[in-house]
């Protein structure tokens, strides 16, 4: 990785996670991180490098919240049997898509693996690859009835069982645990509204990561299992698609502490845009894709309505929902669940930061770590605009450009 640059950027709209609009300012960028933010765009002349945004957006880095960089983006149920070696070159792909995509933050939601994430993740860290920052999961833990994908998973029957898993899954380096506590209704044979987890299997998982300061992301559809979660101090909910009112009310009493991120993309091309690799609508609609959809965006509405911190991470790396296509949450987050496109920007960047544990990611503001975007076009007229990687033509991670504007602008004229 290259030493941090200083940097003014000038002539930018600012979107800087705090207010409701863009503003026009010069930012400055030092030792890798960012030094003011100047309204109006009256820094001063210096001998630093000056970037011309000609009106472009800066913006933060954005996060996934719900990642898994050793899928494939093809068929998943080969990912098994495929070879270390060519697994740990997959997951250095996904991590370097990510980044070109504008994810400078993203979330462990597991590994096929035990050691890819935490591998991966050390590896970025490092500067041998490149990558978003990334918490590391290890392979998800699930009951033998609901074991979703062949040889990706470490099985448990019963509480030491369990305590062993996530031990083995923290003394190998992983951030996050994930556990397994329904189906997925795609398999034919663990269903969305299915519960596998008894609660004393979900409390020991949970006691087990909090007890070395780890967190447990859960995989949550029906309403049991989204109760099982929430009473139980789960701290990362995926899904969520069937959670009633009681489950929301016990995840509002946490709402500072804790984060949904529901995988919405997953669901929605699961239903309209997997038809061309062998699941039609009529297929998604029989196994209950379209009445989990619509369920979901209902209880997603009311959590976002009550200050729950909901979060993109659409489930990215299957067939239908390839990795660098993860922005596609954004405007289903507008679309679908009524959010504002400054509230969508900012769940992918304030409240990014906030899930990576860091309180200088995901604002442009004094202090914060210079992970930023420089994006042609304006997010907030078109959120649709972050889904083009040609328009963001900027990428900077801790000071450091991983796309260089001068570099896209001079590569554009010249096509």
């Amino acid at each position: 990785m290259s030493n941090p640059q200083n940097i003014i950027f000038r002539n930018v709209q600012v979107i800087d996670g705090n207010e409701d609009e863009a503003f026009a300012a010069d930012v400055l960028v030092r030792d890798g991180e960012i030094a003011a933010v100047e309204r109006g765009g009256d820094l001063p002349e210096t001998d630093d490098r000056c970037i011309d945004g000609q009106g472009r957006t800066l913006m933060s880095g954005l996060c996934d919240a719900h990642t898994h960089l050793s899928w494939n983006s093809g068929d998943l149920d080969a990912i098994g049997g495929l070879a270390l070696e060519e697994h740990v070159l997959v997951c250095a792909e996904s991590a370097r898509i990510l980044l070109d995509s504008g994810y400078t933050m993203a979330v462990g939601a597991a590994a096929a693996k035990m050691r890819l994430d935490v591998a991966t993740r050390d590896a970025i860290n490092a500067g041998m690859i490149p990558g978003p920052r990334y918490l590391a999961a290890v392979r998800e833990i699930c009951s033998p009835a609901g074991m979703l994908v062949p040889n990706i998973s470490t099985q448990v029957s019963g509480v030491e069982e369990m305590r062993k898993a996530v031990r083995d899954g923290l003394r190998l380096g992983a951030d996050i645990i994930k556990i397994i506590q329904s189906g997925e209704s795609i398999t034919q044979r663990a269903w969305a509204k299915d519960d596998y987890l008894t609660d004393e299997e979900v409390a020991v998982a949970v006691e087990e990561a909090h007890r070395l300061g780890r967190r447990v992301a859960t995989h949550a559809r029906s309403t049991e299992s989204c109760l099982k979660a929430a009473r139980n101090g789960v701290d990362i909910f995926y899904h969520m698609s069937y959670a009633d009112e009681e489950c929301i009310d016990l995840i509002a009493e946490r709402k500072d502490e804790v984060f949904v991120a529901p995988g919405l993309h997953w669901l929605y091309a699961s239903l309209y845009e997997a038809g061309d690799f062998g699941f039609p609508q009529e297929a998604a609609e029989a196994v209950g894709y379209k009445l989990e959809l619509d369920a979901g965006i209902e209880g997603l509405k009311e959590m976002h309505k009550r200050g729950i911190r909901v979060l993109p991470g659409g489930d990215y790396g299957f067939a239908w929902t390839p990795h660098g296509t993860n922005a596609r949450d954004l405007e289903h987050f507008v679309e679908l669940l009524g959010f504002t496109p400054m509230e969508a920007i900012k769940s992918a960047t304030v409240h990014g930061g906030a899930i990576m544990q860091d309180d200088k990611l995901g604002k442009v503001e004094r202090g914060y770590t210079a992970d930023l975007l420089l994006v042609d076009g304006d997010p907030l007229s078109d959120i649709a605009v972050l889904q083009d990687s040609s328009k963001i033509v900027g990428i900077m991670k801790g000071g450091c450009f991983h796309k260089d504007p001068d570099v896209s602008d001079l590569l554009a004229q010249t096509n």
